[in-house]
């Protein structure tokens, strides 16, 4: 599962990708980058993804503000994920985890997370879009 999750988001931002430039001049101001780190129970991995999948792909879809939600896993331990998410800003955000889609997700896979942890990062190079 982990792998078509994978081949599903590589896809998206491949073909995102070819049809945008990758740098800009412009500098996006008040971007809000994190990184969720997420174990999963292992008896659970199958219904989180499905659920996962679900809520990135209604996110994109529906959220003008939501840049990125881009979800990996562990290729040893699948149910250790990794979702990098880019937000417009901080207002984005906060409008992300109080929609209806966010928080079906989150009601839902709340018994499944063992741990989670959520790191705030800084871009490096924040000229770079990702679209």
């Amino acid at each position: 599962m982990c792998g078509l999750l994978f081949r599903i988001f590589a896809t998206v931002l491949f073909f995102a990708a070819a049809a945008a430039p990758v740098f800009s001049n412009e500098k996006p101001a008040g971007l809000m980058v994190r990184l969720s780190k997420i174990e999963v129970r292992m008896e659970d991995l199958e219904e989180y993804n499905a659920l996962l999948k679900e809520e990135i792909l209604a996110s994109v879809k529906l959220e003008p503000g939501v840049l990125t939600l881009y979800a990996v896993c562990d290729k040893d331990a699948p149910n250790r994920i990794t979702i990098l998410e880019i937000y417009k800003d901080e207002a984005a955000y906060k409008r992300h985890i109080e929609s209806p889609h966010f928080q079906k997700y989150k009601r839902g896979t709340l018994k499944m997370v063992k741990s989670l942890e959520l790191k705030d990062v800084s871009a490096l190079i924040p000229e770079m879009k990702i679209k």
